[in-house]
């Protein structure tokens, strides 16, 4: 149905107050296609019509907004092949919503920060990829990166009293190995790497 057909037979069963409200969104989406805009969008119409007796956006996508949205669609309808046009809809569309000056600027330099940020996340992370960051101390690792009975067995035997009393070894200040002439038989930060394994993995 066109719009203007659409119009007169919403305006037989409605009340004086929506009526002029019809009228006033009739005549808004006859200026976007005079202008060459086709864009019929709830947030756009209720922007164009706000002194003019148009509802907020949010009335317009309630329940009692269905006659407006309705014909809103029917020019969408006549209008869909229609070059130049804009998107009916755009996930940046709530920032035409806001009625302060100041916060709608913010608004749209914040949606402009977080489009250039996720641009250059994009280029350094190509889509799809995973990248996964483990916390070794507080997360629990899966069981290639744990250590088996065994392998945490040998690794507590070597700075064991049982180990270093059976060769006559002792632990330095720089966590060195030594035997009984204070020769290093395992280099420095050995037992510090040991206690680490032991306590991380």
């Amino acid at each position: 149905m066109k719009p203007d057909e659409l119009l007169k037979k919403l305006k037989q069963t409605a009340s004086k107050k929506v009526c002029k409200t019809l009228d006033s969104i009739y005549e808004i989406c006859i200026e976007q296609t005079q202008r060459g805009m086709y864009d019929f969008s709830v947030a756009t119409i209720s922007r164009l019509g706000y002194k003019r007796g148009v509802p907020k956006a949010q009335s317009l996508r309630n329940q009692s907004g269905e006659q407006y949205r309705a014909l809103l669609n029917s020019f969408e309808e006549q209008h869909h092949g229609d070059k130049p046009r804009l998107e009916s809809k755009s996930k940046d569309d709530w920032i035409e919503e806001i009625q302060n000056p100041k916060h709608k600027l913010l608004a749209r330099i914040q949606a402009s920060e977080l489009a250039a940020a996720n641009k250059k996340l994009r280029e350094f992370i190509p889509p799809g990829s995973r990248i996964e960051v483990r916390d070794y101390q507080n997360s629990t690792l899966d069981e290639d990166h744990k250590l088996t009975k065994l392998e945490r067995r040998a690794l507590e035997y070597i700075i064991s009293e049982e180990f270093l009393g059976k060769w006559g070894f002792s632990i330095s200040e720089y966590g060195e190995i030594v035997d009984g002439n204070s020769k290093v038989v395992l280099k420095a930060a050995t037992v510090d790497a040991v206690n680490k394994a032991l306590n991380n993995i």
